[in-house]
């Protein structure tokens, strides 16, 4: 017990209580109401579909549903045990990626906690009731394995049930075989320059990439998964429209713990008696380069510069000498460890009560109990970050003009949106070519604004979030031209 209850035991229990409290978020994520209803219409339906079934404007088009377990496993989580399992799950998966990273930050036990701690920080942009964060929790799992291989290269096998289970739950599969095979191309490097007798973990290693790579089509969209994830970070509609694949703006305080990380890295690298390898270089530079090119990469970079700082900086400290704790030290570290605990408890179940109101703040949760008891007239044009939350609440009466699923509607439809959500000149026709009679946008939109005094549009509806507006019958517009 008194072990337990040491200094260093007591420090990591607080530290990730902490976390798993501080990565409790309410389910508010735009996306998360499309993918609970695409679980449901796979349960339903018994199949993962390829075509697009919550749209008008991408009807029967083809879609890659590359999370479909992730939504399945969603939405049966919320249907059982509603809003508060999905809280509660996905703080523990934060804390376990963030655990997995602790693992790999050397011996000194305070340094690798603060140190992770820091790396939590820089990727808070990304948090939340989300699909990808069960991809970073399998990349942190990943880059545990390929470190520990080293030392027993038996471990790389572990990576064939975790590729099988990884592409059906999310596209950032592609994630670990790019680390994969970053670190093969590293210690290739490594070997060539020192003359070692690395060749045959170096085939291993190799064989067991290729295999991960024969294990990919075994998802309900087979081999398109091969190129699903380039066509994702070549999308001009995502790199344009979605803020999290934008470049940080370091002007902004919740990237600024990504900035120091990765000044402190190369500044440690720098000072450090220790040797950089050359499969380190190779990960640091181009994960650098992905976190600066894209929010969404933050993590990546965090999860390998973590390991690699704290081990140099735990080279500094001194020799540590166990002491064995005294019964009040043991019954302080107790009492800390049960306060924690409380905390932790009492906050996480604050926000699942929060839930229902975090609801209504961020989506226009009155809009749609209105857009229930009414028929619409014609098709509707919705805010993009409330299309999700339509596609939950009113399919399959009401296909949404858009949502958040920014690859299956591409550049061209973005730009149509974005040109009549902002008033622009082309937004008479734009509903026109739709055949638009309903209009669903905050209610300070642009949009909203020139409506209300444009000709032929009344407000139907109003609250202090959203605006639900209607054409009149000499407004009306033509019959919708799909694909325009």
């Amino acid at each position: 017990m008194k072990n337990f209850f040491g200094t260093a035991r007591t420090f990591l229990v607080v530290l990730f209580l902490g976390l798993f409290a501080m990565t409790a978020r309410n389910v508010t994520d735009p996306d998360i109401w499309w993918h609970l209803r695409t679980g449901q219409y796979i349960l339903e339906h018994k199949g993962v579909p390829h075509t697009d079934a919550f749209s008008y404007t991408r009807a029967r088009t083809p879609w890659v549903a590359h999370e479909w377990l992730t939504e399945v496993m969603l939405y049966d989580l919320q249907r059982i045990a509603g809003w508060s399992s999905l809280i509660v799950v996905f703080a523990a998966v934060l804390a376990a990626t963030f655990f997995l990273l602790y693992l790999r930050c050397g011996p000194s036990t305070y340094i690798a906690g603060i140190a992770t701690l820091g790396a939590a920080l820089a990727s808070m942009p990304v948090w939340g009731v989300r699909p990808q964060v069960l991809s970073l929790l399998l990349t942190s799992l990943w880059l545990l394995i390929l470190e520990r291989s080293e030392r027993n290269p038996r471990l790389l096998w572990w990576t064939l049930p975790l590729t099988f289970l990884w592409v059906n739950l999310h596209a950032g599969f592609a994630l670990g075989l790019a680390l994969s095979g970053l670190c093969l191309i590293g210690e290739w490097i490594e070997g060539a320059r020192e003359r070692s007798q690395s060749g045959s973990r170096l085939r291993n290693a190799a064989f067991i990439l290729m295999l991960d790579l024969l294990i990919v089509p075994l998802n309900p969209n087979g081999v398109r998964l091969f190129w699903y994830p380039i066509e994702t970070l070549r999308s001009a509609a995502m790199q344009s429209y979605i803020l999290e694949w934008a470049s940080p703006n370091f002007h902004r305080a919740q990237y600024w713990p990504f900035m120091l990380i990765a000044l402190a890295t190369f500044a440690v690298l720098a000072w450090s008696k220790c040797e950089v390898r050359p499969r380190d270089v190779l990960l640091l530079v181009v994960s650098l380069y992905a976190g600066l090119c894209s929010i969404r990469m933050i993590p990546l970079f965090v999860l390998i510069a973590i390991p690699l700082l704290c081990q140099r900086l735990g080279t500094w400290r001194g020799t540590k000498t166990q002491v064995q704790p005294t019964t009040p030290r043991v019954l302080l570290n107790s009492a800390i460890v049960l306060a924690m605990t409380v905390f932790a408890g009492v906050h996480v179940v604050q926000i699942i009560h929060r839930q229902s109101e975090a609801e209504k703040q961020q989506f226009p949760s009155r809009a749609v109990v209105y857009l229930q008891a009414h028929a619409l007239k014609g098709p509707i044009f919705n805010h993009y970050d409330w299309g999700g939350y339509l596609i939950w609440k009113l399919y399959p009466a009401v296909p949404v003009f858009i949502d958040g699923r920014a690859d299956l509607y591409g550049e061209q439809l973005f730009d149509q949106f974005a040109e009549t959500y902002q008033f622009k000149a082309s937004w008479q026709r734009r509903l026109q070519d739709w055949g638009i009679s309903t209009v669903l946008v905050p209610r300070n939109s642009a949009l909203a604004t020139g409506l209300r005094s444009a000709p032929g549009w009344d407000v139907s509806y109003e609250d202090g979030q959203a605006v639900i507006l209607t054409a009149t019958s000499h407004a009306a517009s033509t019959t919708p031209t799909p694909g325009k």
